[in-house]
């Protein structure tokens, strides 16, 4: 049980949502890894919102997420659908048929090289066939496993990822993977094509009993269930059920908060003309639909478009990754969500998924955009004012959501969380008796910093920031997309390439209010000495801002 936590409940619908559900976990487990090996109490945030407890056949504790995920036939590679923590030869059924038998064998996919590794450094699979994991925070579980000389970093190559499975380094709880068998992930026949047909899947008795015994058995055990979070595709089949599962939870579980991100694949091909247009209309009937069935909705992607017309991909000056990889995209935004989420994560003074889209929704507008600059421009010897007066006026962001440049807007209110910046840097050290050259040197404390900067950017709008030491860490198979930075992440060449700057929005058009919202993600490089066991970790900073806006005449 999550004790006194203000439980979510994630929910995974898609391929895509997939691959960034799983560098996702990979960056709430390095964050795990790194408290429980470097012996300090657990930060800012609780684990135990995302994670839940449970205990294995054997009678060993374990930590897996409080998740439900869906994806078709054959999208799974070596990862079996009940996970591999709970399962015990020993208690297979015995055959009490006596007479002629005949056995049919599917082959196995092949291991991913990298899993190999990971199962090695992660646990050890005794005698007996039963897997044994490394410890979990606040003393859950059995000891660490200890070994003479430190492994070797876990990379994958990109040519190896084929799913999203071939690089999860967290164990999951059998209850959560749920396979829509009637459909395939490859090939040209049997897919999940049109938002009617995945709207079709959860009005079958089996696929919705087999998604309310699972909502079912996450939510009785929750002390305070604070809501669900929604990860789900909008560019197939997936956001028909998406809009489905929405329903669902807004039916069931009245009162509760539901936030969408709906995700999207990087740049799409003009030549594909049919599937264009599917991925048009699916885009935008789940957009209504989600909308009007979630707290809060925001369509997340590295395209330049939605569907209208194919765009050139997001461009980061100082960011490298190839947009056509689904495994680099799905971690950039797997990244801006670690810190848009901050602050229903809290420990203390959380702010719940309910009161958050309140404060930012306003007249019924519920639907987000996103916006980022990666990286943060912060030189060593630089402070967080310098830093933040380098962009001036302008908004140094650049659109995630594939819907332009938000031109015509105003602010109304804001939610802002700034982390993983070292206390030294949170104000200007001016020598006394030097005349500080801005507002935001005369700060005394890093909210102080972050409030004014803020109150200038958007004069008389209602604002609400925290600032956070807990950076966000990410580990291998997490992709080299950040370069020239050292120790403890700063630039090393003068030009800021090692951090991100996000921004997330809700937006609307015309005579009616909106919300817009931003978050600023900062990502310092490796930091070898302060890692614990866990090897070749990233420190990762992150600042984000919510705020809502006006856009066009009132």
């Amino acid at each position: 049980m999550a004790g006194g936590a203000r439980e979510v409940l994630t929910l995974q619908l898609g391929h895509f949502a997939g691959f960034v559900g799983a560098h996702w976990w990979n960056q709430q487990d390095a964050a795990l890894g790194q408290a429980t090996d470097s012996k300090e109490p657990l930060g800012e945030l609780c684990p135990d919102v995302l994670y839940r407890t449970g205990r294995t056949l054997h009678g060993q504790e374990t930590y897996t997420p409080r998740l439900i995920l869906m994806d078709l036939k054959g999208s799974l590679s070596s990862l079996k659908e009940e996970g591999g923590l709970y399962r015990d030869k020993q208690l297979d059924a015995a055959i009490a048929w006596q007479g002629k038998l005949t056995t049919h064998k599917e082959e196995l996919y092949p291991k991913n090289p990298y899993l190999q590794d990971f199962l090695s450094a992660e646990g050890v699979l005794s005698s007996d066939g039963v897997w044994r994991v490394k410890s979990i925070p606040n003393g859950k579980g059995s000891p660490p496993l200890t070994t003479a000389t430190t492994p070797k970093p876990l990379i994958p190559t990109e040519a190896s990822i084929r799913v999203w499975s071939d690089f999860l380094r967290v164990h999951l709880h059998p209850r959560s993977i749920c396979m829509i068998q009637k459909y395939n992930h490859d090939g040209e026949a049997g897919r999940l094509e049109a938002f009617g047909q995945g709207e079709s899947v959860l009005k079958e008795p089996k696929y919705q009993e087999e998604l309310e015994d699972r909502l079912h058995f996450y939510v009785e055990e929750c002390d305070y269930l604070q809501g669900f979070q929604i990860l789900c595709d909008l560019h197939d089949g997936f956001s028909g059920v998406g809009a489905k599962a929405a329903e669902l939870l807004q039916d069931e579980y009245s009162g509760r908060g539901i936030i969408t991100w709906g995700l999207l694949p990087g740049p799409y091909h003009r030549g594909e003309a049919q599937r264009n247009i599917y991925r048009l209309l699916n885009t935008a009937f789940g957009l209504v639909h989600l909308t009007a069935h979630s707290s809060l909705v925001c369509p997340l992607s590295l395209g330049g478009s939605l569907g209208l017309r194919p765009e050139q991909p997001v461009n980061f000056p100082y960011l490298h990754y190839d947009a056509t990889l689904p495994f680099h995209c799905s971690a950039i935004l797997a990244t801006a969500l670690d810190t848009v989420t901050v602050p229903y994560r809290l420990c203390s003074s959380p702010v719940s998924m309910v009161h958050l889209a309140d404060m930012l929704s306003f007249c019924g507008k519920k639907v987000v955009t996103a916006g980022a600059i990666i990286p943060f421009p912060l030189a060593p010897g630089q402070s967080l004012p310098d830093s933040l007066m380098q962009f001036g006026g302008a908004t140094p962001w650049t659109p995630l959501s594939a819907c332009g440049e938000p031109s015509g807007t105003r602010c109304f209110a804001q939610s802002v969380v700034l982390r993983g910046i070292d206390r030294a840097c949170h104000t200007s050290q001016l020598t006394p008796g030097t005349p500080p050259p801005s507002a935001l040197h005369a700060c005394t404390t890093g909210e102080e910093v972050l409030a004014q900067y803020l109150q200038q950017q958007q004069p008389g709008v209602m604002s609400s920031s925290r600032l956070l030491l807990t950076p966000c860490r990410v580990a291998p198979p997490y992709p080299h997309l950040f370069s020239s930075c050292g120790p403890p992440g700063m630039v090393l060449d003068g030009s800021p390439k090692g951090a991100g700057l996000c921004f997330l929005s809700l937006h609307s058009s015309g005579e009616h209010p909106s919300v817009w919202g931003t978050v600023f993600l900062f990502v310092p490089a490796p930091d070898p000495g302060s890692l614990g066991q866990r090897p070749h970790q990233t420190r990762l900073a992150a600042l984000g801002q919510l705020h809502g806006c006006w856009s066009g005449a009132r």
